[in-house]
Order: structure tokens, then C-alpha cells, then sequence
């Protein structure tokens, strides 16, 4: 069903179709040609013998119309024709057939007949008219044309075979047009892939003949480059303003400490500490809006490595299990064996660090923690056993700065699972929330084949 849905296979089912089309058209028109040549060629001579006998037979009457009979199937002037003279009681006056035949009908339109002459042991296409007399008397009038549709059958099953070969030839010209395209347009695909895996510095190849192909891959390539300036543009800003407002806010957390040292009131104390807690706040959440930002656009590819995303699993789960057992969770890993791959490890262990610091804060019960391989994906998940997100608000909680109702009373910026997404973005892989039945199942889908890894 998604080959019928191709473009190129289309394409070349409509180059064969055409060629089908052409040598159908082609055949028919040969065959209706000749056919309607040896009918007209039959019928003129009829016609001409016809009116020839009839002259006689207004002259003469029926003897003098058998004699005319008789004389036009003479050996030397018989030639093909065929001529039967009846009477009125169906009785043969003259002619080399040996009775009327029953389906031809007097006055009635010419036909093809199959016939036996006198003499003959085999029967014979006849094109031929019959001639009603005076008395009921009839006159056959005809023309063998057993050789000439013969030699029309000949030419068709020559036809046939040509159709066949114009098959086979279509067909070739289809595979052969639909090869083409895709050799042309499979580059352009390659290079689209990369770009999507995070080579930006790939480009389509061009051969610089004009064509429209051509002309795509300059487009394309023309494109890239405006990406890769637009990226670069951005690095550039984004570390810019992380260093801009990195600064101004370090020094306010610094003066906010000296103004805690030197008050005295506890209230003022307390006042202090919390814009203390809230500059904390705000510089990671400029920090986790950076990085996503970031990842979002592809940056951090440079630095992936390859780890066993297993042993970071098993790790996590240790450093967090005292933290869980504290608040009431328990928390486990679920491995079945090594899941190396070439991964971002700060930027993947922040995503997993707030998917279970969610776990812990909106869950319930047992949190487990899991690392499988499945063809070229990595799937990290998150489970718990908490409320979980209904299906209607899970695109709400997957967006950036989005708090459902039920986080609101809790501290968080409403980014770590925007961070988890963008992260899965920048790996090639997807972020997926489920039903854990009861709970909340986040699968993080990374790609960890071959071609994501940095160039």
C-alpha cells in the first residue's frame, strides 16, 4: 500500500500506462485499417460484377443472366468470385455455390460468409450480397477473401508480439524514468537525514547541468548555509545572554548574602533567605531555558560520547535511593543487560534527574527507572505509581513553563519535561507520556544508531 502511495511509482505506472496506450492504439488502429480495406476492396469489385450482371439481366432476363453467370466464373476470369443464380423455388441456375446459403438474405446488408465452393474441400471467407429478382428468383454476388483475412490475422498475432515487446520495453522505460528520479532525489534525502542528525555541515551534491534537480540541490545547500549562520548566530546569542544575566544575577545573590549577614531581625533574616532561594530559582531556570533552547536547535552534538545508558540508570537510581527512601518512595532500576550508545551524558542525566525528581513530587509508591534497546532506539523510562496526567493535558505538560493545576502548589518552573523532550529532540528520538495503570509512564526515545553520531 505505501509503494502505490509513492510518487516515483506512480510516476512510472503512468510511463508504462502511456506506453501500454500507445501500442494498444496502435495495434487497433492497424487492425481496423486493414480490415476496413479488405472490406471496401471485396465490395467494390461486387459492386462492379454486380451491375455488370444486372445490365445483362435487364436485357435478357434470367437466361440471359445465367449465361452471364456461367461466363464470369469462366477459369480465366473467375478470379475469387463467387456467383449463385436461384429461382424462385430456390433452385440453382447457375453459379459454383451449391445452395443459398440461409443466413444471407436478399436486399439485406453485405456480410462474411463461411463457404464452400464447388469443387473446393474446404471452406472459405466470402464476402458477399444477394440481389432480389423478379419471382423470387435471388442473385449471390461475392468475393473470396480467405487470403487477404488470413494475412490480417498474420499481422495481428505480429502485432501481439509487438505489443509484447512494447510491454516489456514500457516497462523498462518506467523502471528505468522511476530509477532515474530516485537516484537524483536520494542524495538530497541523505543529505536531509544528516542535517537531521545533526551534520550541518553536510550539503546536497550538485552537477550544475540547470535541471530543476540541480537547481533543488542549490536551493537546499543555500538553505543549509542560512541554518548553519542562523545556528552559529545563535550559540553565540544564547551564551551571550546566559553570561549577561549569569552576572548581574550572581552579584544581587552576593549582596543578598552580605544583607543576611548583616541583619539582625530574624524576620529580615528570613526575608533575605528567601530572595536568596528565589535568585537560586531563577538562575536554574535560566540555566534549564538555555539548555533547551539549545538542544531544541541541535547544539551539543560535538559533545556526545558513548556510554552504557544501563550502568547511568543503575547509577541515578543509587544516588536518588536515599533522597526517595526519605520521602516516602522507593525507587529501582529495571535493566536486562548493557544499552551503549553515543549520547549527550550531562544533558541526558539532567532529563532523567527531573523525571525522577517529578516522579517524587507528583507520584506515588515505587518509581522505576529502565534502559532497553530496540532496533537503532534506546527507550529510557520513568514510571510510577502516582495520579499520572490525563491524555487532554499531556501536551500542556509537555510545553515549556506548563504547570497543570495540580503542580501549582508545588515548587518548579514547569521545564523538566521540556527539558526531557528537548533532549530527546536533540538525539533524534521522541518523549512519549503513557498510562502506567496506575501512574505515569515517560518513555525517552533516543536514537543511538550509526548516523547519530557527530560527524
Amino acid at each position: 500500500m505505501a509503494l502505490a502511495r509513492s510518487t516515483i511509482f506512480r510516476f512510472a505506472a503512468l510511463v508504462f500506462l502511456l506506453q501500454l496506450a500507445g501500442a494498444g492504439l496502435l495495434l487497433g488502429t492497424v487492425r481496423l485499417l486493414t480490415h476496413h480495406q479488405i472490406t471496401a476492396e471485396a465490395e467494390a469489385q461486387a459492386d462492379d460484377l454486380r451491375g455488370a450482371l444486372m445490365a445483362d439481366y435487364r436485357r435478357g432476363g434470367l437466361p440471359a443472366l445465367a449465361t452471364a453467370v456461367g461466363q464470369e466464373l469462366a477459369p480465366a476470369r473467375a478470379q475469387g468470385r463467387v456467383l449463385l443464380l436461384v429461382d424462385g423455388q430456390g433452385q440453382v441456375l447457375a453459379g459454383n455455390l451449391a445452395e443459398w446459403p440461409p443466413s444471407l438474405v436478399p436486399g439485406g446488408a453485405s456480410s462474411t460468409l463461411e463457404l464452400f465452393r464447388v469443387g473446393r474441400e474446404e471452406s472459405e471467407r466470402i464476402y458477399a450480397s444477394a440481389v432480389p429478382l423478379d419471382e423470387g428468383a435471388r442473385l449471390l454476388v461475392g468475393h473470396v477473401v480467405e487470403s487477404e483475412l488470413r494475412f490480417t490475422l498474420i499481422l495481428e498475432e505480429a502485432m501481439v508480439g509487438g505489443v509484447a515487446v512494447a510491454i516489456a520495453l514500457a516497462a523498462f522505460a518506467a523502471w528505468s524514468a522511476a530509477r532515474l528520479i530516485h537516484r537524483r532525489l536520494a542524495s538530497t534525502v541523505d543529505t536531509a537525514r544528516a542535517v537531521a542528525a545533526g551534520d550541518l555541515a553536510r550539503r546536497v551534491p550538485v552537477d550544475h547541468s540547470g535541471d530543476v534537480f540541480d537547481a533543488l540541490g542549490v536551493t537546499i545547500n543555500q538553505m543549509l548555509d542560512r541554518i548553519d549562520a542562523l545556528m552559529t548566530e545563535l550559540k553565540i546569542a544564547t551564551d551571550g545572554l546566559a553570561h549577561d544575566l549569569r552576572s548581574p544575577l550572581t552579584r544581587l545573590r552576593s549582596t543578598l548574602e552580605r544583607a543576611l549577614e548583616a541583619s539582625e531581625s530574624e524576620d529580615a533574616r528570613g526575608s533575605v533567605a528567601r530572595a536568596i532561594d528565589e535568585g537560586d530559582r531563577l538562575l536554574a531556570m535560566l540555566d534549564t531555558a538555555l539548555r533547551i533552547s539549545r538542544a531544541e536547535a541541535g547544539l551539543g552534538r560535538e559533545q556526545f560520547v558513548a556510554i552504557d545508558l544501563a550502568m547511568m540508570v543503575e547509577d541515578l537510581v543509587e544516588v536518588y535511593g536515599p533522597l526517595a527512601e526519605d520521602n516516602g518512595f522507593e525507587i529501582v532500576a529495571d535493566i536486562a543487560g548493557p544499552v551503549r550508545g553515543h549520547v549527550h551524558r550531562e544533558l541526558l542525566g539532567q532529563a532523567l534527574a527531573n523525571l525522577i525528581d517529578n516522579a517524587m513530587k507528583y507520584g506515588a509508591g515505587r518509581i522505576t527507572v529502565s534502559a532497553r534497546r530496540e532496533a537503532d532506539e534506546a527507550i529510557v523510562s520513568v514510571t510510577d505509581e502516582g495520579p499520572g496526567i490525563v491524555e487532554a493535558q499531556r501536551s500542556e505538560a509537555l510545553r515549556r513553563f506548563g504547570r497543570l493545576d495540580a503542580a501549582r502548589s508545588k515548587a518548579g518552573a514547569g521545564l523538566g519535561l521540556a527539558l526531557a523532550a528537548a533532549v530527546a529532540h536533540l538525539h533524534g528520538g521522541r518523549l512519549d507520556l503513557g498510562d502506567n495503570a496506575p501512574g505515569l509512564r515517560v518513555d525517552l526515545h533516543l536514537r543511538i544508531e550509526e548516523r547519530s553520531r557527530p560527524a
